[in-house]
């Protein structure tokens, strides 16, 4: 084989740092057909293929703004009261998907041109985070997300108690890692706002467009080509369904896991970058390193997963030569880091909850079985969403597989053992079947640049249709994702009227009132939770739901029976747990309906507040006869 031959094989196998002329050949301009003129004489004829390139190119920057003019329009009038079964999906305008094809048609047209400036491609991406994530927060009134309220109020309960949280219960978790916690507790003070919630509507548009700085440094840290680049963003973005990036301390360890990992590829042998620094064998700067750390510390004192994940990440990363003394110094500080938070601050937590992580290693099944939905009595839809959201997961395993097997350069690259990092966590952790979302989550933006290694061989690059021929893919996927992305927007969107009626039983509750609700989507009802009791009727016992549902009111009376006038309880119904009931299946839909009944004639139950939206009871005990 000559030596032009064997570039030409090792430029379709590897379009990574093995190919030392990619770079120029990326970057260089479109050369002239034939037939262009030569010397002094200019042909001013152009042919039919720069006439096609450059018809691509304006198509391209025409489809981004109509796209976004569209979306917005979209938005005008959607009937948010009529969501049901599939939450946002039902209630969206043909508008908004018509929008979604052209932007994912124009992204694909962009791709197929190398005249096509990064910025442009930026433009996609970021209207691609923006018309996924920031449609439900221009859309409601207020913070989407029970647990996004329960993360305001323990920042407020930091506050107010100037730290740690005295009689936390449930809630003393975030007490142990309080990282997240105590940084918008301290921007609070800082600027003087009263609360998080103005800014923590906007947490899933901002997280996923800071992801993408360390996205882009990954890829471009192992591959030259900017198509395998830009495609490998765009279906990481287009398959992240789990939705862990609300306002939690999760979305703000998973910004910092990536970034480290970024930092790490960015450092490897096998980097892309045209001029290669001669001194990346040798590790860290010192400077580098330090900052890595903090990012690591911060990572363990806000959540308790993500270092497991850092470890296992760094583990398999240290096992190639190449990686070793980058990863293997990031290793030892996350382990040590973690192990000295755990045996101190989180103490306390770790001693309690060492049973179930034992026997998490003897039942693994648990942690791998999906909880995706409860496939027997929730509604019919969400048996519909569950089956799409394994689907979609499944098809990103099996692609990246595919992609890992049959471009075999992508095993150079570090991102096949990155991929696999998660797969430890599903053994060993106590999360049960959300453990697999978890795992998918930080699987993801390496299984992304396989499946896009499989959709656009570096080979065809020049050529315009294998690029075109993605476009139904990525609309697929774009598809799949918004099942499991907004299907469930019925019972995550609340009205200010449920959170008018939940900021009227905190001012009204004395300490060590009781509060009861039937499922946990009250917002802003944790607040001040060092001061009060707080029952969820669907989360208790079996023996005790079984109970709710034979005599609704008779299962209420046994956690609130010795109610007094300095402590009474609380029963608190609204519009978004009755959708819970209905989506999920928790308890039958019409418990919260029979409960309605029972406690209007109830003795010792009183009606203190109703807006339509939200009925509130006061329950003292009644005297004996």
């Amino acid at each position: 084989m000559s030596g032009n031959d064997r570039r030409a094989h090792a430029s379709d196998d590897a379009p990574g740092a093995a190919r030392t002329g990619d770079a120029a050949a990326t970057a260089a301009p479109e050369q002239p057909a034939a037939g262009t003129g030569t010397g002094t004489r200019t042909d001013t004829r152009t042919s039919p293929r720069t006439r096609s390139g450059a018809l691509r190119v304006w198509a391209a920057r025409v489809v981004l703004p109509l796209s976004v003019v569209l979306w917005l329009l979209s938005l005008r009038s959607v009937p948010l009261d009529k969501m049901r079964d599939l939450g946002l999906l039902q209630v969206l305008p043909p508008l908004f998907w018509v929008a979604a094809g052209l932007l994912t048609l124009g992204f694909c047209l962009a791709l197929t041109d190398r005249r096509t400036h990064s910025a442009w491609l930026t433009g996609y991406v970021l209207t691609l985070i923006a018309l996924l994530h920031a449609t439900p927060t221009l859309l409601y009134p207020t913070l989407r997300y029970s647990w996004a309220w329960k993360h305001l109020a323990v920042i407020d309960a930091v506050i107010r108690n100037g730290g740690e949280v005295p009689d936390a219960d449930k809630f003393s978790v975030y007490n142990d890692w309080p990282g997240f916690f105590e940084l918008h507790a301290m921007f609070l003070r800082t600027t003087g706002l009263d609360s998080a919630v103005g800014y923590a509507s906007w947490t899933p548009p901002v997280a996923n467009a800071l992801l993408l700085a360390p996205l882009l440094l990954i890829y471009r840290s192992v591959t030259r080509d900017r198509r395998l680049v830009w495609g490998a963003v765009w279906i990481f973005y287009s398959c992240s369904w789990v939705g862990q990036d609300y306002f939690a301390p999760q979305s703000f360890a998973f910004l910092l896991f990536m970034t480290v990992i970024a930092l790490l590829f960015r450092r490897l042998p096998s980097s892309a970058l045209p001029r290669p620094d001669p001194r990346r064998r040798d590790g860290w700067p010192p400077g580098l390193f330090a900052a890595v750390v903090v990012m690591v510390a911060a990572i363990v004192v806000s959540h308790p997963l993500t270092p497991l994940m850092l470890i296992s990440a760094m583990a398999l990363l240290s096992l190639p030569r190449r990686s070793r003394r980058l990863a293997l110094p990031v290793l030892i500080a996350a382990v040590v880091l973690t192990a000295a938070w755990d045996a101190t601050v989180a103490r306390s937590y770790i001693a309690v909850n060492i049973t179930n992580l034992i026997q998490s290693l003897t039942q693994p099944d648990q942690n791998v079985s999906s909880g995706l939905a409860a496939l027997g009595d929730a509604a019919p839809g969400q048996i519909l969403l569950s089956w799409v959201d394994r689907g979609l997961s499944a098809a990103v395993a099996v692609l990246a597989l595919a992609g890992m097997l049959v471009r075999r350069w992508t095993w150079r690259t570090g991102l096949p053992l990155l991929a696999a990092a998660p797969l430890p966590l599903l053994a060993v952790n106590a999360y049960g079947g959300e453990m697999l979302f978890r795992a998918y989550l930080f699987a993801l933006p390496a299984a992304a640049f396989l499946v896009a290694a499989l959709l656009l061989p570096p080979g065809d690059r020049r050529r315009v249709w294998p690029t075109l021929a993605v476009y139904p893919v990525l609309l697929a996927m774009f598809g799949a994702l918004v099942f499991g992305y907004y299907g469930k927007e019925a019972l995550n969107q609340y009205t200010l009227k449920e959170v008018a009626a939940a900021r009227y039983v905190i001012e009204h509750a004395p300490p060590g009132s009781t509060i009861v609700t039937l499922t946990a989507d009250v917002p802003d009802l944790d607040l001040d939770y060092e001061k009060h009791r707080r029952i969820q009727l669907a989360y208790q016992d079996p023996d005790d739901l079984r109970q709710m549902v034979i005599d609704p009111l008779e299962g209420v009376e046994g956690f609130i029976y010795g109610a007094t006038e300095e402590k009474p309880a609380y029963i608190v119904l609204t519009r978004a747990q009755d959708m819970n009931l209905y989506v999920t299946g928790a308890l039958p839909a019409d418990v919260a309906e029979r409960l309605q009944s029972d406690l209007s004639n109830a003795p010792g139950f009183t009606r203190v507040y109703d807006n339509g939206d939200a009925i509130v009871y006061r329950y003292v005990t009644p005297p004996p006869d």
